[in-house]
């Protein structure tokens, strides 16, 4: 004989079992601040022992709202703005709302644009744009969205609401420290020159270069891949004088790796590295990469700040930046005896 299923638990339960009206259970669940501390906690142990779970056709009926966040994101590929989707879901998940991507295939102002209007006939609340290339940003005086939309990890000048790492910051880091370690010449491969980050970290080297009083090496440039750090890699490694390189992001780092173990010059005896990212696998590059960490969570986290702010109908301009940190490996040491640098 089959057992019939067991009903799922309804809000109605959830304030039986807290003691408290239905209303006071719709606020905690979505995310009311217009609730007593000890209520909020008597109606949160309610949910997790009945295992209630909210139910999202039955909240958009009720409130006209979908619950929804738009995303849309150029250079999937990369780790950068594939780690920042993931830190976005987490953090729109913890605030109640679920995610639609969009993906740019060619980050243009065109493809932007349909791509924003996909997600409007999607009835989202809000976008969050991801587009670290400048053109993904040009939409034109005349773009108007009906939804708040909040720019991630791009140019923070181009948006009334943007999140992002200080990338400038963070290459200010990744190179003082090699000042600090005495190198008098610190070389540096940059990303592509259309890209938001990779200019902001060739703007950090080059400061802290100037602040230190040393040369200003011409940067190469790579596109974000190991193959193009192994070709600008083995340009530097011909150098005699090179004795340090901050390289824009870890997976070019693999590549200077190999063109410099290629070549016979040793890391750190010869040459220190710093990278900047923090991918998972660079602690076990040979030797474990000095690099600059980003904190993708944070950056979820500060978008849906924002953009939770702005559904509510607060009109306010609004930046948050997330600060990176330097995390101390093996590719970096004091330069060798007698360097010119």
């Amino acid at each position: 004989m089959s057992v019939p299923a067991r009903s799922a638990p309804r809000l109605e339960d959830v304030a039986r079992v807290a003691g408290v009206s239905h209303q006071t259970v719709s606020r905690v669940v979505n995310g009311s601040a217009r609730v007593a501390p000890a209520t909020r906690e008597r109606v949160l142990e309610a949910v997790r022992e009945l295992g209630y779970r909210r139910n999202s056709a039955a909240r958009a009926l009720a409130t006209q709202k979908s619950g929804v966040i738009g995303v849309v994101v150029a250079g999937l590929g990369f780790f950068g703005p594939s780690s920042t989707v993931v830190g976005l879901e987490l953090a729109a998940r913890a605030e109640g709302y679920s995610m639609v991507l969009a993906s740019l295939p060619e980050v243009t102002a065109d493809a932007t644009q349909a791509a924003l209007d996909h997600l409007v006939g999607e009835s989202v609340e809000a976008i969050v744009l991801i587009a670290p290339v400048d053109t993904g940003l040009d939409l034109g005086a005349g773009s108007t969205l009906p939804v708040p939309i909040v720019v991630l990890d791009a140019d923070p000048t181009r948006s009334r609401l943007s999140v992002g790492v200080d990338h400038e910051a963070g290459a200010r880091l990744a190179t003082q420290h090699l000042v600090d370690l005495g190198h008098r010449r610190i070389d540096h491969l940059r990303g592509p020159l259309d890209w938001y980050q990779a200019h902001a970290r060739t703007v950090g080297w080059r400061s802290t270069l100037e602040a230190a009083g040393l040369p200003v090496p011409e940067p190469l440039v790579g596109d974000w891949t190991a193959s193009s750090g192994f070709e600008m890699g083995r340009l530097l490694a011909a150098d005699p004088e090179v004795t340090a390189i901050f390289v824009a992001n870890d997976q070019m780092s693999i590549g200077v790796l190999r063109a410099l173990s290629e070549a016979g010059r040793r890391v750190p005896g010869d040459v220190s590295i710093v990278g900047f990212d923090d991918i998972p696998e660079s602690e076990y590059f040979s030797p474990p990469l000095t690099t600059v960490r980003q904190n993708f969570e944070a950056l979820g986290r500060g978008a849906m700040g924002l953009l939770t702010d702005a559904i509510r109908g607060d009109r306010q301009a609004g930046t948050v930046t997330v600060p990176p940190k330097l995390v101390v490996r093996a590719s970096t040491a004091r330069p060798p005896a007698g360097a010119g640098g």
